[in-house]
């Protein structure tokens, strides 16, 4: 990797009390700048940047502790619902370069429209039923 090591590389080696749920090759913490109580990130133990460099057997244990992660914040947080996503390039606003795919809880009320959930990221565009003219 170049002069300094990977953050969640040397989160992985260092700091394994901060690991909530792992398997053979994701682990997962809650992230340390949260957008909402409970939010979590889920990371591949392999040194991978991209999401579409992840094996099929990588793929398998993120999907598998996707689930493991969301039933241990439903127990501690009981949000409403969850956003789950993945920053894909610079442009997308990555700015760790080893895949993290963020689980975030979302609660009743935390933004006053949440309609559109995910499309938020791109100011104006999350409403698509007012912008088709259907409310």
């Amino acid at each position: 990797m170049g002069k300094e090591e990977c953050i969640f590389c040397k989160l992985l080696r260092d700091s394994p009390h901060k690991i909530i749920a792992q398997n053979n090759t994701f682990f997962a913490i809650y992230d340390e700048f949260p957008v909402s109580r409970g939010h979590a990130l889920l990371i591949p133990k392999r040194h991978v940047e991209s999401f579409f460099d992840i094996t099929k057997e990588e793929l398998d244990d993120l999907f598998e502790l996707i689930k493991k992660v969301k039933e241990i914040v439903d127990k501690e947080f009981n949000p409403d619902g969850y956003n789950i996503g993945v920053n894909e390039g610079r442009a997308a606003g990555k700015t760790i370069d080893h895949l993290h795919i963020h689980l975030i809880p979302r609660y009743e009320g935390d933004v006053e429209n949440p309609v559109g959930g995910v499309r938020n990221v791109i100011p104006g565009k999350s409403d698509y039923m007012k912008l088709a003219g259907k409310k």
